[in-house]
């Protein structure tokens, strides 16, 4: 009988002890910022290699060099925003600019780095 209150209360321990951990692991395990530009959520993956900013003036001009097209969506364009599977097309990004796994496009007027397997936007270049 000693053992079984012993064990239930070890297991009561164990169990406070999941619970109160559960947050902490699952914010160790997210790198996401929530924060707010312009009066909208933006979310920005702090994994994200993109280009980094000192690069874009430089980046905005290869842009306009290359003649890349504007394509529209209805959508807005913000970080996370995934893109259609069908209708846009995504370019590499120049080792001049970083070394980054991401693809970039124009949409909307803005120029953006996706995620070339899942298609969700990464990056804006302000």
């Amino acid at each position: 009988m000693r053992n079984k209150i012993l064990g239930n209360k070890i297991l009561a321990i164990a169990a406070i002890a999941a619970a109160v951990s559960a947050p902490i692991a699952a914010r160790a395990q997210s790198d996401m910022t929530v924060g707010v530009a312009r009066g909208a959520p933006v979310v920005v993956d702090g994994d994200a290699e993109g280009i980094p900013a000192d690069q874009f003036p430089a980046f905005r001009q290869y842009i306009i060099r290359e003649h890349v097209p504007d394509y529209t969506i209805p959508d807005r364009v913000a970080v996370g925003t995934v893109l259609p599977e069908t209708g846009v097309t995504y370019y590499d990004v120049p080792q001049t600019y970083g070394m980054t796994p991401y693809r970039y496009t124009v949409v909307n007027g803005q120029t953006i780095l996706i995620e070339p397997r899942t298609r969700r936007i990464v990056q804006v270049i302000e």
